[in-house]
């Protein structure tokens, strides 16, 4: 199986931590070339210290005119772009859904809808002109079966992958592919600020909301920010060259939103 990404110019949205970081890794680590942005400042400068051989950037995917430097820069850099990982994303609220806050909703739509589609608009053109290319939209398991007390990340987590088959039937014509990943629970810090939001939204303890999440899984564990990685790669690779349109979770097998 080729999964070889050697010499692919890659850009990656939230790639300074977490799965953007293990994204951004494993395509250096395969001979790509890779341009990443991110809004956290301390974590753009882990980043530049640790792989001075990418180029990573300052920049909110729900700013318009953000997106559009970004990806100016990132192009110019690389001479090109073959691949666009949409994976930022905002946790969003917790709590039932009329107890929420509209800047609250609108916030998480903002960033994990808008910032898909603001950041795909603008790499668009440079795939179709080269009649090739992959975008990886992030999605999770609660764009397939809903998330109790966090309405407005599971609505956007949807609409991602509306998006994703949308832009696949756009696209394919000109040789594009477009996927979501739909990460699971993934152990990392996010995961644990999300733990806190459902245990202050449900007033139960940290430990408990935490089995939740294993419980609710075939495989009775989290899932690795790797994982997820390995997942992007193999999709982006000729191995994945007939992968379109489809909504790829790595999850462990979720049962249920919760139990």
């Amino acid at each position: 199986m080729n999964n070889d990404v050697a010499g692919l110019r890659v850009v990656i949205t939230a790639g300074a931590s977490g799965i953007g970081l293990a994204t951004a890794e494993e395509f250096l680590a395969g001979g790509a070339q890779v341009q990443i942005c991110d809004v956290d400042n301390d974590a753009l400068e882990r980043f530049r210290a640790e792989h001075g051989n990418a180029g990573a950037w300052h920049a909110d995917v729900s700013d318009e005119v953000a997106v559009d430097v970004f990806v100016s820069r990132a192009v110019d850099a690389m001479g090109g772009v073959d691949v666009l990982v949409n994976n930022a994303g905002i946790a969003g609220p917790g709590g039932r859904t009329d107890t929420l806050e509209l800047d609250a909703w609108n916030r998480t739509l903002d960033v994990n809808v808008t910032g898909t589609f603001l950041m795909s608009r603008k790499v668009i053109p440079h795939l179709v002109a080269q009649r090739s290319g992959s975008i990886v939209n992030m999605s999770s398991t609660a764009g397939l079966m809903g998330f109790p007390n966090r309405a407005p990340y599971a609505a956007a987590k949807w609409a991602i992958i509306g998006l994703t088959k949308t832009m696949a039937m756009e696209l394919g014509e000109f040789g594009v592919r477009v996927n979501a990943v739909c990460p699971g629970s993934v152990d990392n810090e996010r995961m644990d600020r999300v733990v806190e939001l459902e245990a202050d939204a449900s007033g139960r303890s940290a430990a408990e909301i935490r089995r939740g999440f294993t419980n609710a899984v075939s495989l009775q564990t989290f899932v690795d920010p790797a994982d997820i990685a390995a997942m992007i790669r193999f999709v982006c690779s000729p191995a994945g060259a007939k992968i379109s349109g489809q909504a790829l979770t790595v999850d462990g097998h979720t049962e249920s939103a919760r139990s």
